[in-house]
């Protein structure tokens, strides 16, 4: 005998992100490590408690956007102000099984110009207290161009 989900998409809605009250929550330590090559960090460089030379400390909380973390970088790295500039981020965070470290890709950003992911939160994308953030920074006349849009001929 089969049995059927009668369960429809508006019934699986996401739990809405609740909103911080920045007054009153304690910010969070993020651990922030940079290249200015646009590549990430290596895996190999997060082990046996080691971490990257590149450090930037933010204090935070978990609804900072990635735009926020962007304009917050861009303040220590006068560099990675200029427009057109790419910001790739990633969070890096323990694997208990493998005793090892694993990234996740969460989103781009680019300097001066809005994108579909400037508002992206690390709560939306499961970053948990504890993990790094990777960020991946490309001068613009090294940035990647854009997708272009296939025709459909």
């Amino acid at each position: 005998m089969a049995v059927e989900s009668r369960v429809t998409q508006e019934e699986i809605k996401k739990e809405p992100e609740k909103p911080i009250d920045r007054e009153k929550t304690c910010p969070l330590l993020l651990r922030v490590f940079t290249t200015n090559n646009g590549r990430h960090h290596r895996m190999d460089e997060f082990t046996r408690g080691n971490v990257p030379a590149s450090e930037l400390q933010i204090y935070t909380w978990m609804d900072a956007t990635l735009k926020e973390l962007t304009s917050l970088v861009k303040e220590v790295f006068p560099e990675a102000r200029k427009k057109g500039t790419h910001f790739s981020f990633a969070t890096v965070f323990p694997d208990p099984i493998r005793q090892m470290y694993r990234m996740k890709d969460i989103g781009n950003t680019v300097s001066g110009r809005k994108g579909p992911e400037d508002s992206l939160t690390l709560q939306s994308q499961k970053f948990q207290i504890g993990d790094y953030l990777d960020i991946a920074i490309t001068p613009p006349n090294r940035a990647p161009q854009l997708p272009m849009r296939m025709r459909p001929y």
